[in-house]
């Protein structure tokens, strides 16, 4: 019997590299998402540490114009939040579209190594009935020339 051969294979590998590169981009995707936490968070630091330097200062008596300074650099620093915590779900709303598409490329790729593996039992169940289709001959005909021989 001949040998086994799958006709969507090639359609199998393609989809098998887009996911591959689709999980690659996902990865690229989490890893921006994660520094831009990591960026947030130490500008969260950085005004938490400016407010109580400046609540420091007011204590032990700060001029006007230095206050107004810290005032300044607080407002800054919020406003430096406020945009990294846009990008921060921009970049994740990213993620989570990178997430879907490689969740469907992983459905359809599935559904094609599902149809393979339904494909290799039909053929192997075959190749082991024409094995025993040829067997039960071998069988049959060694018989049959013991029967002439006797």
């Amino acid at each position: 019997m001949k040998k086994f051969r799958f006709s969507l294979e090639t359609v199998l590998d393609y989809k098998q590299q887009v996911l591959d590169a689709l999980r690659i981009e996902h990865a690229a995707a989490q890893a921006k998402a994660r520094a831009q936490e990591e960026r947030l968070r130490s500008l969260e630091r950085q005004h938490e540490e400016l407010d109580a330097e400046f609540s420091q200062r007011k204590l032990e008596g700060i001029t006007v114009l230095d206050a107004m300074k810290y005032e300044q650099y607080l407002r800054a620093a919020e406003r430096a939040i406020e945009e990294a915590e846009a990008v921060l779900e921009d970049l994740r709303r990213q993620e989570e579209a990178k997430r879907a598409q490689v969740v469907e490329a992983k459905k359809e790729t599935a559904s094609i190594e599902k149809l393979r593996e339904k494909k290799l039992s039909g053929y192997n169940k075959a190749l082991q009935k024409s094995e025993e289709a040829m067997i039960d001959e071998f069988v049959s005909t060694k018989r049959a020339m013991e029967a002439q021989t006797a």
